[in-house]
């Protein structure tokens, strides 16, 4: 009876042993779905990163505060939930994961995503909920297969300027930013959200702003200079790297000597692109503020005063801009 007992046990350590995170690429080498919710982990155990057939994985609820740069290797990845756990940031390496089309990390503690999510060129949606983000790197604008963006309930004082200049970016949410005053005008024509933005007082100081009667809205923090609509000339940083920029051309053959790094980032990704005429914008915007109250869409959002906020390049396009209602 003891001898019977004894295999039991000794049967049971060899299937606890079996089922170790360690094995799971070797026991589950096919496995394509694996949901994780609500086991405390604080960790996401190295043997998940390595099942390479793995399309969706959530890990929502827990105590999470990392994830491990070997994301990179789940290349066949579609759906990424992270939702409600403890991380304040996210690995540069999940730009890596060039199938990824959902990826969700609401209720965290991040303070800014990472600038090279914009590698993610199937990413359609993108929901960061209820985190810490005062800003939003402009290079998420380059995603041009996001349909929807949910930012709600952070820290934000200003939005990219060309966010929603991508035709099949369709739904922005935002609300419940307090600090948030100003919409790129490209966003008037989407389905957003921004109740309950622009209800603070408090201003940035890190920020420039520009004012236009009652209105005050605080501009990214990339812009160097805000040109006025009485000013006609054009500072020549800004028109040498309206020279060097080409959409078509690789910012990989400027030899690194030519420019500082912050530079030759601006070459690959502009500020944003004017809003009346398309041209690229590098160091200096000309913004021209249409307060929400005197659009057609005032009385859909009561609960905010926000304003759009066209970017253009010059006081020409400034004065020729028109908010299409």
């Amino acid at each position: 009876m003891l001898k019977g007992l004894r295999r039991s046990m000794k049967d049971l350590e060899e299937a606890h042993e079996q089922s170790k995170p360690e094995n799971l690429a070797q026991k589950l080498p096919n496995l394509v779905e694996l949901y994780l919710r609500s086991n405390n982990m604080v960790t996401v155990p190295e043997a998940i990163c390595d099942l390479a057939k793995l399309q969706s994985l959530d890990l929502s609820d827990n105590s999470l505060q990392v994830i491990r740069p070997e994301i990179r290797q789940m290349r066949s990845l579609h759906h990424l939930r992270l939702a409600n756990n403890r991380l304040k940031t996210l690995p540069p390496e999940i730009g890596d994961l060039k199938e990824l089309e959902t990826l969700d990390v609401s209720m965290n503690l991040l303070v800014t995503l990472p600038a090279r999510l914009h590698q993610c060129r199937s990413l359609q949606c993108l929901t960061a909920d209820r985190n810490s983000l005062r800003s939003v790197p402009r290079q998420l604008c380059q995603l041009h297969s996001l349909n929807e963006l949910s930012m709600a309930a952070n820290r934000l004082e200003a939005l990219p300027l060309d966010l929603g200049r991508s035709r099949e970016l369709q739904f922005i949410f935002v609300d419940n930013n307090v600090n948030l005053k100003g919409l790129p005008s490209c966003l008037y024509n989407k389905v957003f959200g921004c109740s309950g933005c622009g209800l603070s007082a408090q201003m940035s100081e890190r920020l420039l702003s520009v004012a236009r009667g009652e209105v005050t809205v605080s501009l990214p923090a990339e812009v160097q200079a805000v040109g006025l609509e009485t000013e006609g000339v054009v500072p020549l940083q800004e028109l040498a790297m309206r020279a060097l920029h080409s959409p078509h051309r690789e910012v990989n053959l400027f030899p690194q000597i030519l420019l500082p790094r912050i530079l030759l980032e601006l070459v690959e990704c502009p500020l944003g692109h004017c809003h009346h005429c398309s041209r690229p914008m590098f160091t200096i915007v000309y913004p021209k503020i249409i307060p929400l109250r005197e659009t057609a869409l005032a009385g859909v959002h009561l609960r905010t005063r926000v304003s759009f906020v066209a970017y253009c390049c010059s006081s020409q396009c400034v004065r020729a801009f028109s908010l299409q209602i």
